[in-house]
């Protein structure tokens, strides 16, 4: 009996496996995510002409926007939630708040502010992320805009 099973080397072998884990489909993983987190079929999707991705979806009390501005190594994807409308009562005390749970309860994402929105965001390059980064970026942002932003609005939103 012939065996006719190609054989590889080593260094074929270890090629082979970079093409196959750096070749993955940023799209097909954030869709995936997104799929596994949203509710009530809430997921929307827009195509720029330059070729990224917008994603738009609910999870719990807020809504999480996924970026892509391109699927190379050095586009972004970016992810965020409004969790409070700007101005809010004492915002010396907010932005204090804002920056206490920056150092120390927001993971790879960060408190901002964006057109007068405070806002749960993270930002990465593309270059050898895994899918599973992608999956922790858009959970942990989902997360904790959830659950801050009630407590955030309740306590410093507008009069």
């Amino acid at each position: 009996m012939t065996n006719y099973q190609e054989t590889l080397s080593s260094t074929d072998f270890v090629n082979e496996l970079i093409v196959e884990t750096t070749s993955i489909n940023h799209v097909e993983i954030i869709e995936n995510v997104i799929d596994s987190l949203e509710q009530d079929d809430s997921a929307m999707v827009s195509r720029t002409p330059e070729g990224g991705y917008l994603w738009k979806f609910k999870y719990g009390s807020v809504e999480v926007f996924v970026q892509l501005n391109g699927t190379n190594d050095e586009d972004t994807i970016t992810v965020w939630s409004s969790v409070l409308k700007l101005p809010a009562k004492d915002e010396p005390k907010l932005m204090r708040h804002l920056l206490e749970m920056n150092c120390s309860s927001t993971f790879e994402a960060r408190f901002g502010i964006i057109e007068n929105q405070v806002v749960v965001i993270s930002t990465r390059t593309l270059a050898e992320i895994s899918p599973g980064e992608v999956s922790r970026l858009i959970t942990i942002v989902a997360t904790i805009a959830d659950n801050n932003d009630e407590a955030l609005q309740s306590e410093f939103g507008a009069a």
